[in-house]
């Protein structure tokens, strides 16, 4: 667990870094893909997705 945690900050940080220089290429691409993997195995997976529904359905129930 505490790999995977190390492993989620670091590619979080890289991505933040790519994003910052406005230069996404290839395999700025793949870090991001890979945090996603990482996120989705790791502990804060539960959160991160009930935070993602909680937004959608807030969103979802606005009328224009």
């Amino acid at each position: 667990m505490a790999i995977s945690i190390s492993v989620v900050l670091l590619l979080l940080i890289i991505a933040v870094i790519f994003l910052r220089n406005g230069a996404l290429k290839i395999s700025h691409a793949l870090v991001c893909l890979l945090l996603g993997f990482f996120l989705a195995s790791s502990s804060m997976a539960p959160t991160i997705h009930q935070g993602l529904a909680a937004t959608a359905q807030i969103v979802g129930s606005l009328r224009p």
